[in-house]
Order: C-alpha cells, then sequence, then structure tokens
C-alpha cells in the first residue's frame, strides 16, 4: 500500500477504547479495505497480552493464558491456537511499528469490537473475568449469623459452605472515635465478637481473605473531627498496624462526609480525608497491606470524598449505591452511580456494593450483570447473615455465566 494513502487515510483520527479507557499510540491507527489496523503493542498491554515481535522474521507471538496468535507481517496466513486461518487483511509496517487488524486480534482474545462510523471510534470490550465477591461479616445475631451462612453449620462448626463464592471478607467489627483510637465497641452496633479468632481461623482454612472494616459516622461530626485533627491521626496510625497485620488490609467505611455541606466547608472536608488517606496509604504499604474504601456513591447525598483523588491512592473503591428509596434499589440510579464513579476511578479498582436487604433475586442478577458488563473488579455484599439459599444460588449461576444481559 502506498505510504501516500497509508497516512492520507491515517488523518482520519480513529480513536480506540479499551472497557472505555481510550488507547494512545504512538502511530496513530490507519484504515485499510475498511478495515482498521493499529499498532500491536500498545493494543496488547491494554488488553493485558503479552507480546513478542522477532525482527528477523518479522512475526508476532501474542499469548494469554488460553490464547497463542502468530502473525507475520506481510503475510494473511495466521495461527490460533497453532490452528491455521487466513486473514481478510495482512498485518503491516508503518514508520517501523507493526499493525495488526483490530477486530481479528482483539476477538481472537475473546473481546468484543464495535465500530462508530460518525465518531470514526473502534470500542473494545476485553474479554469477561473472573470477579471479587466480597461478603461483609458483621452485626449478625442468633437469626442473621454471618458465621452460619458463610459455613453452612451452628457456630463452632463449619464446612466449606459457601466460601467457594465469597472468597473475600470485610469484617466489620472496628470503629474509631473522634481522638483516633480504635474501638472494638461502637455505639452504632458494631463490635469484635468473643469468637473473632475462630472466624479468622476457619477463614484461612477455608482460603479466604480477610481485611478489618473500620466503620464510623459522621453524626456527631464524629469524622469530620477527626481529620482535622493531626494528632488523632497520628494515634491512629500508631494503632492500626497492631491489628491490620492480622488481616490482608484495611477497609475504611466512613459515612456521612459533606452532609448539606457546599463551597469552601465542603472543599476542605474533602481536602482534609484525601490527606488522612494519603498518610494511611503511605503507612499500610510499609507494611504490604491493602487499602479499600467503602464510599457513599457519587450521586448520593453524601459530597464529602474526592473520587478523581481517592481513586489514585486506594487500592479498592467499594461503592455503596443502595439507599435510593426504592426496592428492589433502581437499576437507572445504580447504573449511573457506576458510570459517574468509572468517570474517576479506574474500573480495575472498583466494586459495586449491594444492599441485599433491599433486592431479590432476581434483581441480584441485574447487578451482578451491571458489574460484570462494566468489568468492575467485583461486587461487596451487604451482609453475610441476609443471603438466603436462592441468593446464593442466582449469584452463583450469574457469576459464572459467560455472555449476560440485563431483563
Amino acid at each position: 500500500m502506498p505510504k501516500a494513502l497509508i497516512a492520507q487515510e491515517a488523518d482520519k483520527s480513529i480513536s480506540v477504547t479499551v472497557d472505555g479507557a481510550p488507547v494512545s499510540f504512538d502511530v496513530q491507527p490507519v484504515s485499510k479495505n475498511n478495515r482498521t489496523l493499529v499498532p500491536f503493542r500498545a493494543l496488547a498491554e491494554a488488553l493485558d497480552i503479552n507480546v513478542d515481535w522477532n525482527s528477523s522474521n518479522q512475526k508476532i507471538i501474542a499469548t494469554n493464558s488460553s490464547t497463542i496468535i502468530d502473525l507475520q507481517i506481510g503475510n494473511k496466513n495466521a495461527l490460533n491456537n497453532n490452528q491455521p486461518i487466513e486473514l481478510d487483511m495482512e498485518p503491516i509496517l508503518l514508520n517501523g511499528r507493526a499493525l495488526v487488524p483490530l477486530r481479528f486480534f482483539s476477538e481472537a482474545f475473546g473481546c468484543e469490537v464495535s465500530w462508530d462510523p460518525i465518531l470514526s471510534k473502534v470500542s473494545i470490550l476485553s474479554a469477561l473475568k473472573e470477579i471479587k465477591v466480597i461478603g461483609f461479616y458483621a452485626l449478625g445475631d442468633k437469626n442473621t449469623s454471618s458465621w452460619t451462612n458463610l459455613f453452612q453449620a451452628p457456630y463452632p462448626q463449619s464446612t466449606a459452605g459457601n466460601t467457594d463464592l465469597i472468597k473475600n471478607l470485610a469484617l466489620g467489627w472496628y470503629s474509631l472515635d473522634r481522638n483516633g483510637n480504635i474501638l472494638t465497641h461502637s455505639t452504632t452496633g458494631w463490635q469484635r465478637p468473643s469468637s473473632w479468632e475462630m472466624v479468622l481461623l476457619n477463614a484461612r482454612q477455608y482460603g479466604l481473605k480477610s481485611e478489618m472494616v473500620i466503620h464510623v459516622t459522621d453524626k456527631d461530626s464524629t469524622i469530620s473531627n477527626f481529620i482535622a485533627n493531626n494528632t488523632a491521626i497520628d494515634n491512629l496510625l500508631n494503632q492500626i498496624l497492631g491489628e491490620a497485620r492480622l488481616y490482608s488490609g484495611v477497609n475504611l467505611d466512613f459515612e456521612g462526609l459533606g452532609w448539606n455541606e457546599s463551597n469552601e466547608e465542603l472543599a476542605l472536608t474533602k481536602t482534609n480525608f484525601t490527606n488522612f488517606i494519603t498518610k494511611l496509604s503511605q503507612h499500610l504499604k510499609m507494611a504490604n497491606l491493602k487499602l479499600t474504601l467503602t464510599l457513599h456513591a457519587p450521586n448520593s447525598a453524601y459530597k464529602g470524598y474526592d473520587f478523581q483523588a481517592l481513586g489514585q491512592i486506594a487500592d479498592e473503591i467499594i461503592i455503596m449505591a443502595y439507599d435510593y428509596g426504592q426496592n428492589p434499589e433502581p437499576l437507572s440510579l445504580v447504573g449511573q452511580a457506576i458510570e459517574m464513579a468509572l468517570n474517576q476511578v479506574p474500573s480495575d479498582k472498583l466494586v459495586l456494593g449491594i444492599s441485599l436487604p433491599n433486592e431479590t433475586p432476581e434483581s441480584i442478577k441485574d447487578k451482578i450483570t451491571l458489574a460484570k458488563n462494566k468489568r468492575l473488579k467485583g461486587i461487596a455484599l451487604w451482609r453475610l447473615g441476609l443471603i438466603s439459599e436462592e441468593m446464593f444460588k442466582t449469584m452463583r449461576t450469574t457469576l459464572n455465566s459467560q455472555f449476560m444481559h440485563i431483563r
């Protein structure tokens, strides 16, 4: 193909996104015979695919856990898992970069590809991956026991139960006062049970990971006072590692920030919370511990959270996309919360919180489907002890389904 024609077609400025995120190329994609070709290395990195380039024979080898693609510049013959196939467009070299047929390359690795001719935009949805399932273990009683719901046996007995589905526990056993002291009993009912060591022992036995959850509300300005007090913050930092080393990380559930605040007051709340999270994250990283934030959804009434800044600091962010005043939770508002969060937080850090008392087995299916289709990192279930057998059955079916549609 003449270079002038390639340059002319490249001027159309074809854009490419993977799971909604734009892909940057040092050589622009080109259109040839109604086919889009893109630099293979940038595309492969965006799709988390390993690539190898052999300059002597101009061959490209691309691999992931289940697929091996063998391509060669100027050759329509290729191999897909060692099976010969014929491409409708051969790979080319342009300005020292190897360009490959985008649709073939993407679909070979299980992606969905769509083309918008008006915007000259290619949208790629990566192959669905197994998503993380977090279960909140908190506030249980005899009738809504987290232990029994998880291990499917009365305490202290245990079986594998539902540990095949819920592999991550958010242990709601802690709170905090305004002076930065960690509490194992709180006025909101969050407390560490007397049997807490047995919970950790059995969780490890069944291969579960766990995080300590520190839950506080700002009803009496506890959080606002704490995050504005460097002495209190230092007090927490001095205490937290002693507890956190029992777990794989810390989950902060600081609720109520920004209620009825605006302008300078709201900006200060956001800044104080972000500064605190920055210090805590640095402190935990030194001990190789992860930080999760459980936050009100961005379309809630609580605006005291800078999602963009927090998304760069935290390892995970759970958005509590519920309590919209209607049961089941309106899918439109849950979807809106996800979209607003995705504008500021990478999808591989974002977890959808689902409040089970507000849902039915069918509506849970829709929420999980939404999370999977948006390529979120996972879902977080509030809470163990409230999950019916029918809900567990629905979750297993939906989580194991590769192709899903919302009703």
